[in-house]
Parts: structure tokens; C-alpha cells; sequence
């Protein structure tokens, strides 16, 4: 998908502070990049990050990876995606 893009050349490197930055590669590290390019994310920059991903990976990809990562990525971030890609409600954490 990003065929001209680089890890290093889309996302910040505060997202990757325990990884060698430069090193990573967004096949083989997809379960890494796309739960920390949304970490921080919120209603205001959800657009901006999510089509960042999307330069390297298809909705079905990055919905498989959140629902999947033990990055502590919030049930907001959760339903954000989901809505954007028309799939069912799927939340990291139980709401009681």
C-alpha cells in the first residue's frame, strides 16, 4: 500500500520510544505500528492518524490489530474505528 512511505517518514517517533525507530518495518511490525499510531488519538486527530495508517493497510488489517493488541487502546478509539469502517462495536475493555 505504502510503497513510497517509511514508518519513520509518516508517524512521529514519540509513538515508537521502545522500538529502534528506524528499523521498523510496517509488515513485519503491523501488531506494533498501528496500535501506538492510535494511542494518542482523539475525536480532533482521529482523521489524521487513521489515514496515516491507512497509507500502509487495509481497514481489515487494522481493525484485526486492535482488537488483538495489548496496547491500552481505548474503547473511544475502538468505536472510532469501527464506525469508520462499518464493522460491529468492538471495545479492548469491559464497561461495567
Amino acid at each position: 500500500m505504502g510503497l513510497l512511505a517509511t514508518i519513520p517518514s509518516v508517524f512521529p517517533k514519540h509513538l515508537f520510544w521502545d522500538q529502534d525507530y528506524s528499523q521498523l518495518d510496517a509488515e513485519r511490525d503491523r501488531d506494533i505500528i498501528i496500535p501506538r499510531a492510535l494511542f494518542f488519538t482523539d475525536n480532533r486527530s482521529f482523521s489524521d492518524d487513521i489515514a496515516k495508517l491507512e497509507k500502509f493497510y487495509r481497514p481489515q488489517q487494522i481493525v484485526q490489530e486492535l482488537r488483538n493488541t495489548k496496547e491500552l487502546i481505548s474503547n473511544e478509539v475502538c468505536a472510532m474505528v469501527a464506525e469508520r469502517y462499518s464493522v460491529p462495536l468492538f471495545r479492548r475493555f469491559s464497561t461495567k
